[in-house]
């Protein structure tokens, strides 16, 4: 594979569903990243991602821009709900469940890094899964 160091997410296919986008900008499939994967999120107000998890894996969400309800679980399985905004960082540990939801009026965009990469790879499984040829949002 040759090294492709520098990736904007219009130069990659996305993965598409009813709640928003997201577009792989660091996955071994990329550009040979090994230990981790990550790209960015667009969420469209009003929308976000359900309760899951990615067992054997950590997660970094990092919101770049927009507002939102960001759920982590704690160890006891008790959800922690917190408003989140441009410049927070929320950990997700190894296999806990969580959920993000855009409660701004308009666009919010994550970025998210995933450890080992692979969790992201089951989004393809979900029913309105749909993916996005390059360079379309």
């Amino acid at each position: 594979m040759t090294e492709n160091n520098f990736v904007y997410p219009r130069d990659v296919s996305a993965f598409g569903f009813d709640w928003g986008r997201l577009a792989l900008t660091v996955a071994p499939e990329v550009n040979g990243a090994r230990n981790f994967s990550g790209g960015v999120v667009d969420l469209p107000p009003g929308q976000g991602h359900t309760r899951h998890n990615h067992p054997g894996a950590e997660e970094i969400i990092f919101v770049i821009s927009g507002e939102g309800e960001q759920m982590v679980e704690t160890p006891e399985g008790v959800p922690e709900v917190r408003q989140v905004g441009p410049g927070c960082t929320v950990f997700v540990p190894e296999s806990r469940f969580h959920s993000t939801l855009n409660t701004g009026t308009g666009p919010m965009q994550l970025f998210v890094v995933y450890s080992p990469a692979g969790p992201e790879l089951v989004l393809r499984e979900l029913p309105d899964f749909r993916l996005l040829p390059k360079g379309q949002s």
